[in-house]
Order: structure tokens, then sequence, then C-alpha cells
């Protein structure tokens, strides 16, 4: 048997276009874009996802494989499934900004554990609150939702002939602001309690100067603070929960599914 160059860059290309995209949406992915999961398994991942979605996938266009329009194919494919992936995980960053926030009201800003998900430092509080998150996540089949919505985004964004606009992509620097504002919602309970806390010991400290409110004040912030963890999680998890169906939604609307 022979096969032609033309041929053996389209079979190429029906794997390839899909495979790109389906690899960015692994590189930004909560839970599988971890420092913790191996590279090779993740590379792994993105082809078995990339065979399972080929048959979905509609007629891709030729594109000179060796050209710069086929640089900026690649170039779209990967933005597309960043952007799936980036989105997903603004709901996992405002766990982590709620988590700091009530750390450094309640004394723990100097507790911190690298996370393995984001790489960098973290406060204790935060790190528990990802833990939760993604066992909620993986609990709720979350992960397989956007693969579903991945599935889809190849119907509505053909490989190799759109990709997002300008707009779209002004509308998730936008979205991503409400990173700031979920996390302030989710630690606003806590940071309010301990600031009335800090200022009743202020007060004291007022009052009776020979009081020394580092050994005083710090266990009792600290004990409050944990006392008031256990009371809001699950609050804070039906939160984050309930945010969930909200960025699927937004992920439709930018992938016009």
């Amino acid at each position: 048997m022979q096969w032609s160059e033309a041929q053996l860059f389209d079979w190429l290309a029906r794997f390839l276009w899909p495979l790109l995209r389906v690899s960015g949406f692994y590189i930004a992915l909560p839970v599988f874009s971890s420092h913790s999961i191996p590279v090779r398994i993740r590379i792994l991942l993105a082809v078995m996802t990339t065979v399972a979605l080929m048959p979905l996938v509609p007629e891709v266009p030729a594109v000179e494989m060796l050209d710069l329009g086929a640089a900026l194919s690649a170039a779209r494919e990967i933005a597309i499934g960043v952007a799936i992936g980036f989105l997903v995980q603004m709901a996992f960053a405002a766990l982590v900004f709620a988590g700091q926030s009530i750390a450094y009201s309640m004394g723990l800003g100097f507790a911190a554990m690298l996370d393995p998900q984001l790489g960098v430092q973290v406060p204790i509080v935060s790190q528990v609150y990802l833990l939760l998150a993604t066992l909620l996540f993986l609990g709720l089949d979350g992960h397989l939702a956007l693969i579903e919505l991945l599935a889809a985004s190849f119907h509505s964004l053909p490989p190799g002939l759109e990709g997002l606009e300008r707009g779209d992509l002004w509308r998730i620097v936008r979205w991503s602001a409400g990173v700031f504002s979920g996390g302030v919602l989710l630690s606003l309970p806590i940071v309010i309690a301990l600031l009335f806390t800090n200022i009743a010991l202020g007060i004291a400290t007022r009052a009776a100067p020979q009081l020394n409110i580092f050994s005083v004040g710090f266990p009792v912030t600290l004990l409050l603070g944990l006392a008031l963890i256990w009371l809001t999680l699950p609050q804070v998890l039906q939160g984050f929960a309930g945010g969930l169906p909200a960025t699927y939604r937004f992920i439709r609307q930018i992938l016009g599914v």
C-alpha cells in the first residue's frame, strides 16, 4: 500500500488539531494540572481523550502543516483549551483568596505550604479548602462535565476555522475579577468576627496596659478562627459547588454551545 503526502498530512491533521486543544485543556484544568501528576501521565490522558473524541470531531479543513497559518491555528487550538481550564481554575482561586484572608486575620499567615496545583506557597487554611473542593469537584463529576463541553466545542468552534474573538477574551478577563468578590464573600463572616475580636482585645489592652496582648490574643483568635472555619465549612463548600454551574454556563457562552 502506498500513501501520498497529502493523505499523510490529512490523517495527521485529524489527530493533531484535537490533540492541541485537549492538551491546552489539561494544562489549565484544576486537579489534572497539578505538579504532583507526572507530565507523562498528563500526556497519556491528553492522547486517550483525543482518541475518544476523534469520532465526534467534524471534518478538519486541509491546512498546510509547515506554514505560518498552521502555527496560528495551533496557537488558537491551545488557547481554546486553556481558556476552558482557566475559567474553572478561577473557581478554585476564589477559595485560595478566601483562605488567605482568613489565615491573615487569625494569625496563621506564617503557616504556609506548597500547593502542588498552583506551585506556590499558600496558607494552610487555603490548602484545606482546596483539598475539600477537589474532592467535591471530582465527586460531582465536574471533570466529566468539562470534557463534555470540550467535545461540544469542536462543533461550535471547528479546528482550523474559528477561534476565540477579542471580545471573548475581554469577557474572560472581566470574569476573572469575580475571584476577588467570590473570595471576599466566602471569607467575610469569619473576617468580620475576627475583626471584632481584635477590637475587643485592643480595648482590653487599652484598659489594662500590663496585659500581654500577644500571649493572650493569639490563642484567642486562633481558637476562634478554627471554630468558625469548622462552623462555616458547609456554607463555603456549598458556595463553591453553587458557583460551578455558573462557571459552566459562562464557558458555554464563550464557546457558543
